[in-house]
């Protein structure tokens, strides 16, 4: 018997997964446990519409991040620090402080936790950074760091 499974089952498969266990275990077993469904046609073209729908939404999402890695990548993003009497950087300029930025320069919504600066920037001067966009999406940028 043809079922689709509602739950990850354990030797069967994954949520979602269309698989062909014997008639007792679905009956007895998967069924009773609402861990899945018989792969009727109805059952069938949910399926496929959940699918199609969920292929969409990850298009979309990666033409999102193709269109931010185009705004950003290659770019210099201007950071004003504070310095002290001897031209050295008050702290340093961290992931959040570019995410800042990024928001104020390009209106960019980023988590601060895909930004990755090469190297902490605790000086004057031009750094580079990447931000992770989406699973093989990186833009690559500079940091210029001026005093006030």
């Amino acid at each position: 018997m043809k079922v689709i499974l509602k739950q990850d089952v354990k030797g069967q498969g994954k949520k979602g997964d269309l698989v062909n266990v014997s008639d007792g275990y679905a009956r007895n077993f998967l069924f009773p446990r609402n861990l899945a469904v018989e792969a009727n046609a109805q059952a069938m073209s949910d399926k496929v519409n959940k699918d199609s729908a969920a292929a969409f939404r990850l298009a979309e999402e990666k033409a999102a991040a193709e269109a931010k890695k185009a705004k950003i990548d290659g770019k210099t993003l201007k950071i004003v620090g504070k310095a002290g009497q001897s031209g050295k950087l008050f702290g340093s300029i961290t992931p959040k402080e570019v995410v800042e930025e990024l928001k104020s320069q390009y209106g960019l919504e980023i988590d601060k936790k895909k930004v990755t600066l090469r190297s902490e920037i605790k000086t004057f001067g031009t750094f580079e950074c990447e931000v992770k966009l989406y699973t093989g999406i990186v833009a690559s940028m500079n940091i210029e760091v001026v005093s006030e």
